[in-house]
């Protein structure tokens, strides 16, 4: 089935089946240390009746691990109900484009959460013994993904309410943007635009 017009249909033979909606996904990534887990209790508040949060590191821990395809599924279901969905997680976000579920998402817009180098190799230093101590490939994931994706909150300072604040202002910019577009039949996109 692909989405079209609203409705899954049938690229055989052209029958429409359920209305289906599709809404923005979100995409808080960033290098372990950067405190997505830390923001997702204050984060969720701010959204809550205006999307759905999940840490994907805590439903992890209760189903392991889930494939990213998979969360495409699950924000789409996410949608039915009208709803965009926010994933935290240590997302590569060109690795979502080519996934099947891609086509029942809406735009893809991607933020980071950062912190200098050394901050992050003394977070993770300072984790309890049965966390892992990848740091060496966490500092280099971050430096990636500060190279790669211009959008990104700096968590090094504030707290983790002033963190999830940022994040809600940047959503709904976002959401504000898809609504004052124009409407039009057009290919879902990744946004990996620099804000300014």
């Amino acid at each position: 089935m692909q989405p079209r017009n609203g409705h899954a249909v049938c690229p055989q033979c052209g029958r429409a089946g359920d209305t289906t909606a599709l809404r923005p996904l979100f995409i808080v990534t960033g290098a372990s240390g950067s405190g997505k887990s830390a923001v997702l209790a204050p984060l969720a508040r701010r959204l809550h009746g205006r999307c759905v949060t999940f840490d994907v590191d805590l439903l992890m821990d209760a189903t392991g691990p889930l494939s990213d395809n998979r969360w495409l599924a699950i924000a789409h279901c996410v949608a039915q109900s009208g709803m965009p969905t926010v994933l935290l997680g240590p997302f590569i976000p060109g690795h979502l484009h080519e996934l099947p579920g891609r086509r029942w998402i809406g735009d893809i817009h991607v933020l980071v959460l950062d912190c200098p180098d050394e901050l992050r190799r003394a977070r993770i230093s300072a984790r309890p013994p049965w966390r892992s101590r990848d740091i060496d490939e966490q500092v280099e994931f971050g430096q990636w993904l500060r190279r790669t994706i211009a959008d990104r909150v700096d968590t090094s300072s504030g707290t983790p309410e002033d963190t999830a604040a940022a994040i809600a202002a940047w959503i709904d910019r976002r959401l504000t943007d898809t609504q004052q577009a124009p409407s039009q039949a057009r290919p879902p996109s990744i946004d990996l635009r620099p804000e300014y």
